[in-house]
């Protein structure tokens, strides 16, 4: 009965650990998401200061031409 008390505990905790792992990895991956895009729109801000066509921007930056063109 001890063993098998142990095993549940054992199994209990390898899933938690399991669980923040994979929760740490999707956290990072949103948080690389969301830095690229504030990225993109940094740099098209800058290409639309610049005066250079929304086509353009939109091709280099990957935003889409009504994004660009609320920034």
């Amino acid at each position: 009965m001890y063993d098998s008390n142990l095993k549940a505990k054992w199994d209990y905790e390898n899933s938690i650990a399991y669980a923040k792992e994979i929760a740490e990895e999707e956290g990072l991956k949103k948080g690389m998401e969301k830095g690229e895009y504030k990225k993109a729109l940094d740099i098209a801000l800058e290409m639309k200061k610049d005066g250079l066509p929304i086509a353009q921007i939109s091709k280099f930056t990957k935003l889409s031409v009504q994004e660009i063109e609320k920034l």
